[in-house]
């Protein structure tokens, strides 16, 4: 009887099957680690922008003896406004930032939390404004 030899140097379907449960594995421990990362430099690209919009209205504050009206907003940083005397040159810029989410940074003058001042935030990940979630330039337990 003549025996043919076989050679087989492929994978077998159970080791193919071993190496895909591994790499799932690894994938559904490694992936969030990822993701909260990407957020928390999302969060804080936002706490970046809020210190320096804040930056940028105390020396038009300085420079025009008054804060931007919630009309002008933050445009008043970019284009000069008609009755803002004083005014010297933009003071941002790039133009007004949007936040990481891609949504408009608020500003409300005067502030509900600054009173004497103004209210600065950004609605963070979920765009809805009020939540745990706002980065914003006042903490709650100084009221």
């Amino acid at each position: 009887m003549l025996r043919i030899k076989r050679n087989c140097n492929g994978f077998t379907l159970i080791e193919l099957l071993l190496v895909l449960v591994i790499l799932a594995t690894l994938a559904t421990v490694i992936v969030p680690k990822f993701t909260r990362r990407s957020e928390q430099a999302k969060v804080t690209a936002a706490k970046t922008d809020i210190a320096n919009l804040e930056l940028a209205l105390d020396t038009f504050e300085i420079d025009s003896g008054r804060f931007p009206t919630n009309s002008e907003g933050l445009r008043a940083l970019v284009i000069k406004p008609s009755n803002a005397d004083g005014w010297k040159e933009p003071y941002i810029k790039r133009g007004v930032p949007k936040d990481p989410w891609g949504n408009d940074y608020v500003y409300k003058r005067p502030g509900q939390y600054n009173k004497y001042g103004y209210d600065l935030f950004s609605a963070g990940p979920d765009g809805q404004r009020g939540g745990d979630d706002d980065i914003k330039n006042w903490t709650e337990d100084r009221y």
